[in-house]
């Protein structure tokens, strides 16, 4: 799956102008030759990634640039490509010369195709002699990466006519009636052919260096002084947004994850790997199509006043459920995002276990606050602490640590957090590109907390967070449950270019035990299932994420062997899991999800898509009911039943988490429960019975008072 533009955007929701329509010619200006000579010298010099700047790169820039314009392979024929065949080995030597007239003439051979085909779209859409018969059998490829460019303009035609035949038929499905579906779509296309006119060098220029950027890797970057004006936004929390992280992926604007605490995550129903192809203003306004735009473009139209209603239609799935989400914009605050906690009670046996729970939504620190000198500043380390010494006074039997959809930020916070639960020593190993290792992020303090720790992770859970469940994992402090992490195990820094700003990959974290936490992430030490495709979110489904690798370990203490028990505690998990009905709705749920995962085609008649949604909802009714009679409830008698249950209760969740973050949920949450009867059985297996605890209680509260 190619991405075009792999920059995130956070959306921090501020007023800002709309791009201006340009009537600059596509042609290369001096300013972006100057540009494109330090973009070259500073990937040759400065980039993690050692590529050899000559033919073979060439090669494959050619191939991301086409990609990059026509993912779907749509709007070239054949014939364009092959006719581009004869720059294969040039670009190399034009990049390093500041030469870009062949990148912008295929873009303008591609401009060309794109008017043309969409005019004749357009033009189709509008005429009342066009109909669609839902009735036949045939259907449409869903993902064109790997397939052939058209050969001729006929065969091109046909897979639009598909195409078109889809959106419509989707819409249909969706309760739109087909003039409705046929208006938006026109729109759709409209917006397209407006904004393909609209286009300046600025826009070629950012497509054409970035799909040489993307060569070393998906985070490395060239910013416009455009792009770079949103990419400064959002890495502001005191602005106002919705608060969710996007990218650009073939046409559509796809969620990468949603920020913790943010008004898309208290809202709840926008999803990762949700695909955004509308956006409407206000509780009624119209929704204006975004397919084909650009992400800074889908931004700004998302951009408004706090308080104000955005409302965006998105695709959930492989093009099949369309749903509109309304949101209200506010500001992502550190309150939002603030550590907390909850006392979780597992029995086991006679006895009741208290065990503290820690929700970690965020690596934060009030840095404005800090150096001000202000002794009441907010961080995530100062937060925790508190959290933790109120947990020990109420004697639990130990921690749960939630880093769950953790997308990371503050390495300095990371490490912090990491010392109150070791001993002095190295938290994480930084490897420039120059081979140099420093190991300068340590913990200097005794541990705050010595008793028995669970940490959680799954696959949203990134970069800072796995610099501290890695470090948690290798000194064996503590259990890592969940699933595989994210994977994003690169440092980037910015780079201020003639025109723009470079985001340039120069380092990697790696673990003290001299892992990588890039492209693999951290792997927990017992499994747990997870909703979210791995296939679709992570840095392994990058086409040139930075592999994984080791260098020399970190000398640390170990402060368990607990690895031998590894085996029995995750036998004792799954001999409870296959009794516990929201585990099992959980397993059930995943493998009903997996059903459509690798097909290839889509049908494009209408009583097969009826028959496939039908069938989805009997099966998803089934398994909701027998979960429900599992936990002695009241089956529900149609699927609608079901449905109109669990909007209600989205929407109790949403005014009950109305102007908060997210709040533990210790009775739904079977993934948190699980991880508590973990910690109970990881507790027992060490003989630490009341004694021991108790003795762990008096040594953690006499480092607390000292730390």
């Amino acid at each position: 799956m190619f991405i075009k533009t792999v920059a995130s955007i956070l959306l921090v929701v501020a007023t800002s102008h709309l791009h201006a329509a340009s009537e600059e010619k596509l042609n290369p200006t001096r300013m972006q030759a100057a540009t494109t000579k330090d973009v070259v010298k500073m990937l040759m010099n400065r980039h993690y990634r050692d590529l050899n700047f000559d033919d073979n790169l060439s090669n494959a820039f050619l191939d991301k640039y086409l990609e990059s314009l026509d993912p779907a392979r749509m709007y070239f024929l054949a014939g364009d490509v092959a006719g581009f065949d004869k720059y294969r080995d040039s670009f190399d030597d034009d990049f390093k010369s500041g030469k870009l007239t062949t990148g912008f003439e295929i873009y303008r051979i591609f401009q060309k195709r794109m008017k043309s085909r969409l005019k004749k779209v357009v033009s189709i859409l509008e005429n009342p002699q066009t109909k669609f018969d839902f009735t036949i059998d045939e259907s449409i490829e869903i993902d064109r990466e790997n397939s052939p460019w058209p050969i001729t303009m006929g065969e091109a035609d046909e897979l639009w006519r598909k195409r078109i035949k889809l959106s419509i038929l989707n819409q249909k499905l969706s309760d739109k009636e087909v003039p409705k579906a046929i208006d938006t779509l026109t729109k759709r296309y409209k917006n397209q052919l407006k904004r393909i006119e609209q286009q300046s060098n600025v826009d070629v220029y950012e497509a054409l260096i970035n799909s040489l950027t993307l060569l070393y890797d998906p985070h490395t970057n060239y910013f416009s002084p455009r792009t770079s004006e949103n990419f400064n936004i959002s890495m502001s929390l005191s602005l106002e947004g919705i608060g969710a992280v996007l990218q650009s992926e073939d046409e559509h604007t796809k969620v990468v994850r949603l920020v913790h605490g943010g008004p898309a995550f208290k809202q709840g129903e926008l999803k990762p790997a949700d695909k955004i192809i509308g956006v409407g203003q206000g509780a009624k306004g119209e929704i204006v199509p975004v397919v084909g735009w650009r992400l800074d473009e889908v931004v700004d139209k998302i951009r408004g006043k706090k308080n104000s209603i955005v409302r965006l239609e998105v695709i959930s799935g492989d093009e099949e459920v369309l749903k509109t989400i309304s949101i209200v914009r506010d500001k992502v605050n550190l309150e939002d995002q603030a550590a907390k906690k909850d006392i979780l009670e597992i029995k086991s046996g006679n006895k009741t276990h208290k065990i503290g729970v820690i929700d970690i939504p965020a690596f934060y620190i009030n840095f404005k606050e800090a150096r001000s000198g202000n002794r009441n500043y907010r961080s995530t380390t100062r937060d925790v602490k508190k959290l933790v010494m109120e947990l020990m006074e109420e004697n639990v039997t130990g921690i749960v640590l939630d880093l769950r959809d953790n997308g990371g930020g503050s390495l300095q916070e990371a490490t912090q957090l990491t010392d109150l639960f070791i001993n002095q020593g190295p938290v994480v190993q930084i490897r420039q590109s120059d081979g140099k290792v420093s190991r300068s992020n340590r913990a200097y303090s005794r541990a705050l907390y010595n008793g028995p720790l669970v940490v959680m992770i799954n696959r949203l859970s990134a970069s800072a967070s796995e610099i501290f469940a890695g470090a948690i994992q290798d000194y064996q402090r503590g259990l890592v449950v969940g699933s595989q992490s994210f994977g994003k195990g690169t440092v980037q820094l910015l780079s201020r270019l003639p025109e723009g700003e470079l985001k340039l990959t120069e380092s990697k974290f790696y673990r003290v035990s001299g892992d990588s936490t890039q492209h693999r992430g951290v792997i927990p030490d017992i499994l747990f299932p997870e909703l979210v495709d791995h296939e679709e979110v992570g840095e392994s489904t990058y086409d040139t994420a930075l592999p994984w690798d080791q260098i020399h370990p970190a000398s640390h203490r170990r402060f368990f062997n607990f690895k031998p028990f590894i085996s029995e505690l995750t036998e004792k998990h799954k001999k409870r899991s296959i009794l516990d009905p929201d585990f099992k709705h959980l397993l059930a749920q995943i493998e009903l999800s997996n059903i459509n995962k690798d097909r290839k085609y889509i049908s494009l008649k209408e009583e097969t898509r009826i028959n496939e949604k039908n069938d989805l909802e009997k099966k998803s009714l089934a398994l909701e009911n027998t979960r429900r009679k599992s936990k002695n409830l009241e089956p529900y008698k149609t699927f609608e039943a079901f449905k109109d249950a669990k909007e209600k209760e989205d929407e109790e969740e949403r005014n009950n988490n109305s102007g908060l973050s997210k709040q533990i949920d210790l009775e739904n949450d079977a993934l948190l429960r699980e991880a508590g009867n973990i910690l109970v059985d990881f507790s027992a297996l060490f003989g630490q019975g009341n004694e021991r605890v108790a003795d762990i209680k008096k040594i953690s509260n006499s480092k607390a008072k000292a730390h």
